[in-house]
């Protein structure tokens, strides 16, 4: 018969771990890119050679403690014993194995899943500007001249290339399916490279936290096919809404759960323009008169 204490300790743990994993979608280890692919392998390998520690270490703890236990007599007691090569050759080679190989791996995969490293393919790539602001993510397309809030889009097989910066304090550009976060920070300019391989509709955000608003700087990246893409691009152009200078200083302001928005038309030269601002500000400079494109830029001239 099932002990009642047993039953009640299964049912806690349980629903323990249901909470848990209720807070965790597990969306890096279903990634639906290259770069989120390598990513995932990386690490359940890095994982599996940790395991091969940690397994037989726990099985060993629970053996011992049954077999050493006071009530067990037939135990060999011996408390003048100090010192085992087999053992000593166990515990120090198989950790210094895993070690070695786990350094090749994280020096190899550096290099490969390097964030700047742009992606090889015959497709046209597709670029972004990406700026996060308090609390919302405002996304330029220079080769397209529009500009959205909250919402990318791009053909699946196409090469996403992201410029980042933050107008604000640093956050954490990250969709996790696809892999690779990095850090946007104010007067500074970081780089991203990936690709989707299924279309979808995926989660984006923040992982780095930013203030009282952090929880809802969230976007959606959609990968979508060649037409797809072009349909979404033709809609933001006919939305007759530029997105000039006033509207960007509006768009500025902080604020929380910002609505998706599209801009039909951008000043040339935004991107560049908000970073340099950015740097001025913190060097205590006009902004004004501190990059080449600035007056075009406040005048809201394309």
């Amino acid at each position: 018969m099932k002990h009642p204490h047993f039953a009640t300790l299964g049912r806690t743990l349980g629903i323990g771990a249901l909470m848990l994993l209720g807070g965790c979608s597990m969306e890096i280890l279903n990634p639906k890119g290259d770069i989120g692919a390598q990513e995932k392998t990386l690490i359940l390998t890095a994982l599996g050679l940790m395991l091969l520690v940690v397994v037989p270490v726990i099985i060993m703890t629970v053996y011992f403690v049954w077999k050493y236990r006071a009530s067990n007599t037939q135990a060999v007691y011996m408390p003048r014993w100090a010192h085992s090569t087999r053992i000593e050759v166990v515990v120090w080679t198989i950790p210094c194995i895993i070690v070695a190989i786990l350094a090749v791996l994280t020096w190899r995969s550096s290099h490969a899943l390097d964030p700047y490293r742009p992606i090889e393919s015959t497709v046209e790539p597709v670029n972004i500007d990406v700026v996060s602001l308090d609390w919302k993510w405002l996304f330029i397309y220079p080769d397209y001249d529009i500009a959205t809030v909250n919402e990318i889009a791009f053909p699946v097989d196409a090469p996403v290339q992201f410029r980042i910066t933050s107008a604000s304090v640093m956050n954490s550009f990250f969709i996790p399916q696809l892999g690779s976060q990095i850090y946007s920070m104010a007067g500074m300019e970081t780089k991203l490279h990936l690709i989707a391989r299924e279309a979808g509709t995926y989660a984006g955000l923040s992982a780095n936290y930013s203030g009282g608003g952090f929880s809802g700087m969230r976007f959606k990246a959609i990968a979508t096919s060649q037409q797809g893409f072009q349909d979404w691009i033709d809609k933001a152009k006919a939305a007759n809404n530029p997105l000039t200078p006033q509207t960007y200083e509006a768009l500025a302001a902080p604020s929380t759960h910002e609505a998706v928005a599209l801009y039909s038309s951008t000043p040339t030269g935004m991107f560049d323009y908000i970073m340099h601002n950015q740097m001025s500000k913190m060097a205590g400079l006009d902004p004004a008169t501190c990059t080449p494109t600035s007056k075009n830029l406040i005048a809201g001239n394309n």
